[in-house]
């Protein structure tokens, strides 16, 4: 136990292989035995045991060493990431999982004895769907009405002949394969809940805008807003070392005269999050904030939307962690609308809700970005209430839109970037649109389920029972991955492209500096000889394939080569971000940033529970205003934006007489 705990006080002398700063090299044996050799309470033989832990240390910091010195730069990467981990105000409710209960009331229905249809439910006198016993029955009684296959009959009988279990019982959650079930049996059907409440038509509202007969259009008056891209540099040394990044479009709050902000759309949180003028820090005060007494349409409110008379504010607040940076506030309902106020967005993208009005903003990341602050889109159970999701707010305020949001990003910077709501635009996608449904959506996160992750023909083990999951993440610029699975990822995606057996010379085995420096200079996102990255998303479903120029570092590593002291290689490796995501998503869930979404075209149908993928269509990118400190175009720094489209032949790479590989 003395052992341990010296060891923990001295935690910081202990060489971490991932770590970026050098083991200090005035650390040797003798100082370890010293630092050990107290901690042990008995003299004679237990000198010499720290003696030998002392040694097994110091190789251990000769092995982090040498790994260094075989890698010119970490696969370390520091990113910027907005997924958010459940508010914490010690008064949090989940909200509740309506596809899933209504699967599994579904599933109750079908296994109880048919019974004669019921009618069609009137809508409510509220607007928010509760739930009957005869639920069930009664939306397959609607469809069936719909379809004109039968005639809806008196709905008395099917309230008396429902099985008391599967009109109250909730799908358990106990499981992860019950909770992965239920949203697969849902796809489609709590869309037509929704219309029917509302009186509507429920094939009408689980069929995209071409099934309706529109096809190759999007839907009339889909509400878009632009997103604009910023780079930020991360500088080390007086150089810069990598880039993060980000996107964001405007909004605005309040009335009669609202208060224009920008904001990142972010599918991993679930708040819309501004800074207030209550917040006098260096870092609000850099930003446009929300002052609550110019909106005669603002007043303040408890966490559960309580409303409070003017003037007051909440006793309570809530902290909000996202994956970098770390927002506290107090909470406010507000009309917000899509756009800046000069773009006349229209009411139909308006709604009143629930907004966090931060007074506390850490200084990373909110003090490097232009954006104001964070409009989230997870679904309602990773937020407070309903009344703090923008999007929930918008269908249930909007009854005629189709509750979906698409978001496209376009491959370079000169191109057009958007999210829109209310559907889709086809001309954007290059192929059909796939649904997937999501994983576990009582967590509130647009989540998939991983059947199988491939680096060419290469099963990851990680994955290979079909456990893994992956969550779409609009405010993650990069594609994050397992720490337990970076080591296999990194070696199975990485390609030699280069070798010098005896360095740089013009002896025999040795390369001439033309051919190092040439080699040094080539993109690794433009070959063509890069294992496909494939993550399998189940059966008759398309998977999702990225290519070199998705996950490859733009510059080759200079690497050491064992056993050859001479020698040095250059290595295109991967750009992965390692991720430690405890319970409930836990250590195998992937983050799909914007790699996945700039290659595909996503769709969030928020009724259903399910996320739609079809190939983006970049041939007609549009033209934007460009990027906000974007690196130069020849740029080679992770996250520096694609070069032109143009892959690496055969023909263009070293040939024997330069640097042909061959090791």
């Amino acid at each position: 136990i003395s052992l341990a705990q010296t060891l923990l006080a001295h935690s910081s002398l202990i060489p971490n292989p991932r770590s970026k700063i050098p083991f200090p090299g005035r650390l040797n044996y003798a100082s370890l035995s010293r630092i050990m050799a107290p901690s042990i309470l008995c003299p004679g033989s237990c000198t010499i045991l720290a003696s030998m832990l002392a040694g097994v240390l110091l190789l251990i910091a000769l092995g982090a060493e040498a790994s260094k010195a075989g890698l010119a730069e970490s696969d370390e990467t520091e990113e910027t990431s907005f997924l958010a981990q459940p508010p914490v105000t010690g008064f949090n409710k989940p909200a509740p999982d309506v596809a899933s209960e209504l699967a599994a009331l579904k599933a109750s229905q079908q296994k109880a004895e048919q019974v004669s249809e019921p009618a069609l439910l009137p809508p409510p006198a509220d607007s928010s769907p509760t739930f009957a016993p005869d639920l069930a029955s009664a939306l397959a009684a609607a469809r069936k009405a719909a379809d004109g296959k039968e005639s809806p009959s008196a709905a008395s009988a099917a309230s008396t002949a429902s099985s008391p279990a599967a009109s109250t019982a909730p799908a358990s959650k106990s499981t992860e394969s019950t909770a992965m079930a239920a949203p697969l049996a849902a796809t489609g059907l709590a869309a037509d809940l929704m219309a029917l409440l509302r009186g509507g038509k429920p094939e009408l509202a689980s069929k995209s805008p071409g099934e309706r007969g529109e096809p190759g259009k999007a839907p009339k008056n889909l509400p878009s807003v632009k997103l604009t891209k910023q780079y930020v540099p991360i500088d080390k040394n007086g150089a810069t070392i990598a880039y993060k990044s980000a996107y964001f479009g405007k909004v605005h709050v309040g009335s009669p005269q609202p208060q224009d902000f920008t904001v990142v759309f972010d599918t991993g949180s679930a708040h819309l999050v501004l800074p207030s003028t209550a917040c006098e820090s260096e870092t609000c005060s850099i930003h446009r904030r929300f002052n609550e007494t110019k909106s005669y349409s603002c007043y303040p409110i408890e966490h559960d939307g309580t409303p409070l008379p003017k003037g007051e504010s909440s006793s309570h607040s809530v902290s909000i962690t996202f994956g970098t940076g770390k927002v506290a506030g107090t909470f406010v309902r507000d009309q917000a609308c899509l756009g800046g106020s000069l773009q006349g967005e229209g009411k139909d993208g308006c709604a009143m809700m629930n907004v966090v009005v931060a007074k506390e903003m850490s200084d990373q990341p909110f003090s490097l970005f232009h954006f104001d602050g964070i409009l989230g889109l997870g679904l309602e159970a990773l937020a407070l209430g309903p009344g703090y999701s923008f999007f929930g707010q918008m269908v249930k305020q909007h009854p005629a839109m189709l509750p979906r949001f698409s978001v496209f990003l376009a491959r370079t910077d000169q191109g057009e970037s958007s999210i829109s709501f209310g559907g889709h635009d086809e001309a954007k996608a290059a192929s059909d649109v796939h649904w997937v449904p999501v994983a576990m959506p009582e967590l509130g996160y647009w989540q998939v389920q991983i059947q199988t992750v491939r680096m060419g023909d290469v099963v990851l083990d990680t994955c290979a029972d079909g456990g893994c999951r992956a969550i779409l993440d609009t405010g993650t610029s990069l594609l994050g991955a397992p720490r337990q699975a970076i080591k296999s990822l990194h070696q199975h995606l990485s390609r030699d492209v280069f070798l010098a057996p005896k360095g740089v010379g013009e002896g025999d085995s040795q390369v001439s500096p033309e051919a190092s420096k040439a080699a040094a200079s080539q993109d690794c996102r433009l070959r063509s000889d890069g294992a496909p990255l494939t993550f399998e998303l189940g059966p008759g479903i398309p998977a999702i394939v990225l290519d070199p120029e998705d996950y490859f570092r733009p510059k080759p590593f200079n690497m050491t080569v064992p056993d050859k002291p001479e020698a040095f290689k250059f290595t295109c490796r991967s750009l992965l971000l390692p991720l430690d995501l405890e319970a409930p998503l836990g250590p195998r869930t992937f983050i799909l940033g914007e790699p996945v979404l700039r290659k595909y075209y996503t769709i969030y149908d928020w009724a259903s529970r399910r996320v739609g993928f079809a190939t983006a269509d970049h041939s007609n990118d549009g033209v934007g205003e460009g990027a906000v400190g974007a690196p130069d175009a020849a740029s080679m720094v992770a996250g520096a934006p694609l070069p032109p489209v143009k892959k690496v032949q055969e023909e263009d790479k070293l040939d024997a007489g330069t640097a042909k590989i061959t090791m």
